[in-house]
């Protein structure tokens, strides 16, 4: 199983009250972090991958879930963020709690086992409706009660609203996960696009990507901002380096800071993990 780990040699597993603990589950992987309250530092990072491309399933994450040191503890705050490629945003003033399956059902099939969840979202006043794996759902709120559960969207829209204050005009995102990816678009602030696209190789990529540009009318001199599952000069960062000359690597942001030992790591690759903490 492919696994990284980082952390502070400050790091005390007798203090983890001090301490807020991020999680991100879903099928495609199982990671977290710790953040240490006090000093506002993250202090560890632990990412597991499942081996062969296949896909964790729940019995999976629990075996993570009650034998790793770190998450059979108690903390000051638990957060759990589940990407999924299936969410539909509904305006705040037309939402209706007892309609959300009924308006994800709309644009999507709610597959066998699977559950829909809400998440509320500031910029755009709106409310994220997604689906998420019932058992895996089930097994972190048993394990973490009163958990809050939140979609991947809802964080990258938190903080692309603190990144694109300094941005005049288009403000363009793509997040890159294992089967999809999201492009978010704003135009002076104003969503303008956000959508989530399954692709089999890059080129899939590319066509979705210019394809939102054409009809955007988004010129490819503006700058593109890329977190996930991408690095520089990997194949994807090469390809769209022909037709989008501006490419940024997008960092989580927030008050907070990282320990020595995060200095190496592609911080842009963990950006929902790290941004959870700023999410109520």
């Amino acid at each position: 199983m492919p696994f990284l780990e980082l952390f502070d040699e400050t790091l005390d597993i007798n203090s983890t009250e001090n301490y807020e603990l991020s999680i991100q589950a879903g099928p495609d992987g199982f990671s977290f972090c710790l953040l240490d309250s006090i000093r506002n530092k993250f202090v560890l990072i632990r990412s597991y991958e499942p081996e062969d491309n296949k896909y964790f399933n729940a019995d999976k994450i629990s075996d993570l879930l009650h034998n790793d040191d770190f998450l059979t503890r108690r903390y000051k705050k638990v957060s759990c963020v589940m990407p999924s490629s299936k969410f539909t945003l509904v305006p705040a003033p037309l939402y209706d709690p007892g309609k959300k399956t009924e308006y994800f059902e709309f644009n999507h099939n709610l597959e066998e086992e699977n559950i829909v969840l809400s998440d509320k979202t500031s910029d755009p006043d709106a409310f994220i409706l997604f689906s998420v794996s019932k058992p895996i759902s089930e097994l972190v709120n048993s394990i973490y009660p009163g958990v809050n559960i939140h979609h991947h969207i809802k964080i990258l829209l938190e903080h692309t609203s603190l990144i694109r204050k300094s941005v005049n005009g288009d403000y363009i995102h793509a997040h890159i996960e294992r089967d999809f990816f999201n492009l978010i678009v704003f135009d002076n602030h104003i969503l303008k696009f956000c959508n989530s696209f399954s692709y089999r190789n890059i080129s899939d990529i590319l066509y979705y990507i210019m394809n939102i540009f054409k009809s955007l009318s988004i010129s490819q001199e503006e700058t593109i901002y890329l977190s996930g599952l991408t690095e520089q000069y990997d194949d994807l960062s090469s390809s769209l380096s022909m037709y989008i000359r501006k490419l940024r690597y997008s960092e989580p942001s927030g008050d907070f800071t990282f320990s020595y030992v995060f200095n190496d790591t592609e911080l842009h690759r963990f950006i929902n993990l790290f941004n959870l903490t700023n999410c109520e």
